[in-house]
């Protein structure tokens, strides 16, 4: 992890490994196929989102076999469900870029694996990060400035994070 708790690309992908193995036991390929469609999906092929060894997983502990082989099936392991959740837990990093919105959407699938205090915790961490970004980007903000076409994607940049940080504060209320 980064020294403000946030997740270097290689934690996340173990996130998506570990939180999509947590659904169900899988066949090595299909964990690999199923980490690769979610990921692309989110935050769009890039290289330093690939490299993840589901052996390294196997070696670590995170994750056993039900046999040897191509067919071998995967489930979790006791240590990796705690480091999933470990994981889980990590900060998102501002300025959102596409590997925050990965962090994101990979907490808001598998945030119902934590306790209600963790919820809570992670969506006012969530609600916090959007509180930053939206300072961040009105600091930006010169609605007198001769840059109307840079003026005016700002302003509805920040339009988006109000409305992420508005439908957050929902969520916080419904969990």
């Amino acid at each position: 992890m980064f020294s403000d708790n946030s997740l270097l690309p290689k934690e996340t992908i173990r996130l998506a490994a570990l939180g999509i193995l947590s659904e169900k036991p899988m066949i090595y390929a299909d964990l690999a196929n199923a980490v690769r469609q979610f990921v692309g999906r989110i935050a769009g092929s890039s290289l330093e989102m690939t490299g993840l060894s589901i052996e390294l997983l196997r070696y670590e502990g995170l994750v056993y076999a039900s046999e040897e082989g191509a067919s071998a099936v995967l489930s979790l392991s006791e240590t990796g469900h705690e480091e999933l959740l470990t994981l889980l837990k990590a900060t998102v990093r501002p300025p959102l870029t596409d590997m925050s919105k990965l962090v994101i959407a990979l907490k808001m699938r598998f945030l119902p694996l934590l306790n209600d205090k963790e919820r809570h915790d992670q969506v006012d961490l969530l609600i916090d990060s959007c509180e930053l970004e939206l300072a961040r980007l009105s600091d930006l903000l010169e609605p007198s400035s001769e840059k109307l076409f840079f003026q005016d994607w700002l302003s509805h940049d920040i339009k988006l994070v109000e409305t992420r940080l508005t439908w957050l504060q929902a969520l916080r209320e419904r969990i």
